[in-house]
């Protein structure tokens, strides 16, 4: 009769995969952290060629959104009489006026660097698709602003505009003359969609990362380098 012997029991072990989820938000995260996962959405290090201007024109499209979006919900708090007769109102509305120009100053010029960078290569053509839209968005936005200035300058606008849609047969359904119904697409409809569209745009340059320059190769050879000359460095 033999014996066996035994040693300490080895605790029990997930077998479990952990890839694999029975529940709709488990399919959802393993569906995000797959096309973006962290070191996507927040990495450490950069390529080199990231530090140029025409990705600084882009941030500072950025900044002048939050400046407008800021800016436009105190003005719709206050209302047209506090924006024309108070001097903080006067303020304040110049204030969203010129971020809606340095916004689209900033957009023009990041948008006309990047198509003449090709900037759709390498799987890229929806992050380019995304930053066409959201300039377009931006324009309907800026019109309908204009239309909210309650003076001579939004009224003939507004009828002039009115005799063009008209003539293109939607008059009916967008009257411009409605100040209510451009309030409702200016303040919530148009400026959400230009916030989305804008979200969609980062996640997807985080996700594909930033395009090389056309003569550069794939990888970032200065930032690998770097790399090696701090691990040589570090091990003297």
């Amino acid at each position: 009769m033999s014996t066996v012997k035994t040693g300490p029991v080895a605790p029990p072990t997930d077998t479990t995969d952990p890839e694999e989820f029975s529940t709709w938000t488990g399919k959802a995260r393993r569906w995000v952290l797959t096309i973006l996962p962290p070191e996507k959405l927040l990495p450490e290090d950069q390529p080199s060629y990231v530090a140029s201007w025409i990705y600084v024109f882009g941030m500072g499209a950025i900044a002048s959104l939050v400046v407008i979006i800021a800016s436009g919900v105190v003005l719709s708090l206050n209302g047209p009489s506090w924006w024309h007769l108070s001097s903080l109102g006067h303020f304040v509305n110049s204030t969203h006026l010129w971020s809606v120009e340095f916004f689209f100053l900033f957009m023009v010029v990041h948008l006309w660097g990047k198509y003449w960078m090709a900037a759709w290569r390498g799987g890229r053509a929806l992050t380019w698709i995304t930053g066409v839209i959201s300039f377009a968005v931006s324009i309907g936005a800026a019109f309908t602003g204009y239309l909210l200035q309650t003076n001579f300058e939004s009224e003939w606008i507004s009828f002039e505009a009115k005799d063009a849609l008209n003539a293109a047969g939607i008059g009916a359904w967008f009257n411009v003359a409605n100040v209510g119904q451009m309030f409702m697409w200016h303040i919530t409809l148009l400026p959400l969609a230009v916030a989305a569209i804008v979200a969609l745009h980062v996640l997807l340059v985080r996700k594909h990362g930033v395009v090389p320059p056309l003569d550069a190769a794939e990888t970032d050879a200065q930032l690998v380098a770097s790399h090696q000359a701090t691990s040589s460095e570090a091990g003297k």
